[in-house]
């Protein structure tokens, strides 16, 4: 089902609630209903609090070292976003004065019509400008979709961490793009 027109925008402070319950959405649809991982579930509720509740939401929208942007249907829902900031990823080599793309989803409805790309293309923008030099992420392990979206990109794997998901530890590979 085609959701185009689409429109890209960042997105700003007001933004805060209907972003949180897309993150929420996009996490659901991608790692429960996509991948099945069996997060236990008082880790999960204390994951999606922590990561995409309101006041963490508004949090990054108010830091202006990060910024978000949202696909937007001609409707008014938003159906994908990108969020980009300083590095945190524990790599040897990275630090908070390079960046990070921290997110890119859209959800099932809106993938394949160019809206993935078209988020990366201005996260990326932004951090060229925001934070020069080395480019950074960190990818689900059994997400190789996303792996040869980001290798298309430029960005190779360096490296391997554990994200929590509470006390849930996911194989995340780090990725980085000179």
């Amino acid at each position: 089902m085609s959701i185009v027109p689409l429109t890209i925008r960042r997105v700003g402070p007001s933004d805060g609630a209907a972003l949180s319950a897309l993150k929420l959405a996009a996490f659901r649809e991608t790692f429960l209903d996509g991948f099945a991982i069996p997060y236990p579930p008082a880790d999960l509720a204390r994951f999606e609090a922590d990561s995409y509740g309101l006041a963490t939401v508004a949090g990054e929208l108010a830091d202006p070292r990060h910024a978000s942007w949202v696909a937007q249907a001609a409707d008014g829902r938003l159906v994908a976003y990108a969020h980009a900031g300083p590095c945190k990823l524990p790599h040897p080599e990275a630090s908070a004065q390079q960046g990070e793309l921290y997110q890119l989803y859209a959800l099932n409805a809106a993938q394949g019509q160019g809206v993935g790309r078209a988020l990366m293309d201005a996260a990326l923008a932004w951090l060229a400008q925001a934070y020069p030099g080395p480019l950074w992420l960190g990818v689900w392990s059994g997400n190789a979709r996303a792996q040869a979206v980001y290798a298309r990109r430029g960005f190779a794997k360096v490296g391997e961490y554990g994200f929590q998901v509470g006390d849930w530890t996911d194989a995340e590979f780090i990725l980085r793009r000179e």
